[in-house]
C-alpha cells in the first residue's frame, strides 16, 4: 500500500476525495495525504484569504485555486447531467463569479455575552460568526455591519435579528425581521440610522411580512436596461455577473424564437430583456414580483404579457405551449417536473433551462431526453464564489 493518497477532485460538499473514495476535509486536487493524517500541498492549495474561513458557513473552498474551483464547478454540472443520460454537445467553460460581488445577503444579529454579533452562521450550525471580513460581499453591504453592531449594542437582553441586504439601484436595502423599535426614542435613532447610513430602504418584519420603514424614493432594480420595483424579499440572481451570463445565454439561445414562453419569470429578468424583439408571455406566481415585471413592460411598451400562475399546481399545458417558437424557466430549487412533463408533450423545439440545482434539473431534463430533445449547450455557472452552491444555463433542441 502506498504511503500517501492524492486528492484527485472536490465532492459535492465541499471535501476532497482520494483515487479509492476517502473525503479529506480542506484538501484540493493534487495535495498528497499520508497515512498518519499530514497533508502535503500541491499545486492547486492555496491559503484562505479570510480570517473566519474553516468555521464560517458562507465559504467552503477558499483553500483552491482558480483552475481547481473552475473544475469543481464544470463537474458537478456535468456529473448530473451525464448521471441522468444527458450527454451535452458543447459544455462552455465555467463562468465564476469575481470576489467582493454578491450583491444579497441573509445575516444573523444576536446578543453574543453583551456585545451583538453579526453574520452568517458556522457550517452546520446555529452559531453566528461575527463577520470582521468578508471577500465575497459586495463591499457596500459589508460596510452596513459594523454601524448595525453599533445600533443593536443598545439593546438589552436576549435577541435573534435577522437581516436581509439587497443591493437595488439606489443603495442598499436592508429587511430586519424579529425586531420592533420601542418607543419614540428607539425609533428616531432608527430614524437617524437610516438617514446617516444613507439607506435607500428599511423594512421590518414583525411576523406578518415586510413593512416598509424608511423609503425616500421607490426602490428598483435595473432589469433589461429597465427600472423594475423591488418588493421586499423578491428573487435577485446573487451577482450581477451571474444575471448577466445567463440573460446573455439565454439571448444567444432564443434568438431566432418570436414568441417565447418565459416560465417562473420573477420580475422579469430574462423577460424584459427578451421582449426587446419578440413577443413574451411572462408566467409567475408571486403576485408583487408579477405586477412589477408587467408595470415596467407597459411603461416601455414592450411586447409582454404577465400571467398570475402557480406553474406548480397549474403547468401550461401542451396545447397552449403550442403558441409558443421558445421557452425559457427559471424554477426554485425543487426543479419543475409538472412543467417539464407539459413541455415534453408539447411541439416547443427549443427549451433554455436555468437552474440552480444541478440535480431536480438533471431528474427534470430526464423527461426532455426521452421526449426527443438534445443537449445542444451546458454552461455552468459559479456565482457563490468558494460556495458548493452551483448554477447553470441549458439549451435543448429537437
Amino acid at each position: 500500500m502506498s504511503e500517501f493518497q492524492t486528492i484527485e477532485r472536490i465532492a459535492a460538499l465541499g471535501d476532497g476525495v482520494t483515487a479509492d473514495g476517502e473525503h479529506v476535509p480542506l484538501t484540493a486536487p493534487g495535495d498528497r495525504v499520508f497515512l498518519d493524517g499530514r497533508v502535503d500541498r500541491g499545486d492547486h492549495y492555496v491559503e484562505p484569504v479570510c480570517r473566519h474561513f474553516a468555521k464560517c458557513g458562507g465559504c467552503q473552498l477558499q483553500h483552491c485555486d482558480e483552475a481547481a474551483l473552475a473544475q469543481f464547478v464544470s463537474e458537478r454540472v456535468t456529473f448530473a447531467a451525464r448521471s441522468r443520460g444527458l450527454d451535452p454537445v458543447h459544455v462552455a467553460p465555467p463562468a465564476m463569479s469575481p470576489p467582493h460581488s454578491r450583491r444579497r445577503a441573509s445575516l444573523r444579529a444576536i446578543n453574543g455575552g453583551g456585545r451583538p454579533l453579526i453574520g452568517f452562521n458556522e457550517a452546520g450550525s446555529h452559531r453566528v460568526i461575527d463577520l470582521r471580513e468578508c471577500h465575497v460581499l459586495e463591499p457596500r453591504l459589508f460596510a452596513l455591519l459594523e454601524p448595525l453592531r453599533r445600533y443593536f449594542a443598545r439593546l438589552k437582553g436576549k435577541y435573534s435579528i435577522t437581516i436581509e441586504l439587497t443591493l437595488v439601484d439606489q443603495g442598499v436595502d436592508c429587511g430586519i425581521g424579529n425586531f420592533t423599535p420601542e418607543g419614540l426614542e428607539q425609533t428616531e435613532e432608527l430614524l437617524d440610522f437610516c438617514r446617516d447610513h444613507g439607506l435607500a430602504r428599511l423594512t421590518l418584519d414583525h411576523g406578518y411580512g415586510a413593512e416598509s420603514f424608511w423609503e425616500p424614493e421607490p426602490v428598483t432594480v435595473t432589469l433589461g436596461g429597465h427600472p423594475v420595483a423591488f418588493p421586499p424579499g423578491a428573487f435577485l440572481q446573487a451577482t450581477r455577473h451571474g444575471e448577466d451570463t445567463l440573460v446573455s445565454a439565454a439571448l444567444e439561445w432564443l434568438e431566432p424564437c418570436e414568441h417565447v414562453a418565459d416560465l417562473f419569470s420573477g420580475l422579469g429578468t430574462f423577460a424584459l430583456a427578451l421582449a426587446v424583439k419578440r413577443k413574451v408571455l411572462a408566467a409567475e406566481a408571486d403576485r408583487a414580483a408579477m405586477l412589477a415585471c408587467c408595470t415596467t413592460a407597459n411603461l416601455a411598451r414592450l411586447p409582454l404579457e404577465c400571467a398570475h400562475r402557480d406553474l406548480f399546481r397549474n403547468p401550461l399545458q401542451a396545447t397552449e405551449l403550442a403558441q409558443f417558437d421558445g421557452v425559457l424557466l427559471d424554477p426554485p430549487r425543487a426543479g419543475a417536473r409538472t412543467q417539464i412533463e407539459q413541455i415534453a408533450k408539447s411541439d416547443v423545439s427549443r427549451v433554455v433551462y436555468i437552474s440552480c440545482n444541478p440535480s431536480s434539473w438533471a431528474r427534470d431534463c430526464e423527461m426532455l431526453k426521452d421526449a426527443g430533445f438534445t443537449l445542444a449547450e451546458l454552461r455552468p455557472v459559479g456565482q457563490f464564489r468558494w460556495s458548493t452552491h452551483v448554477e447553470l444555463a441549458s439549451l435543448f433542441t429537437r
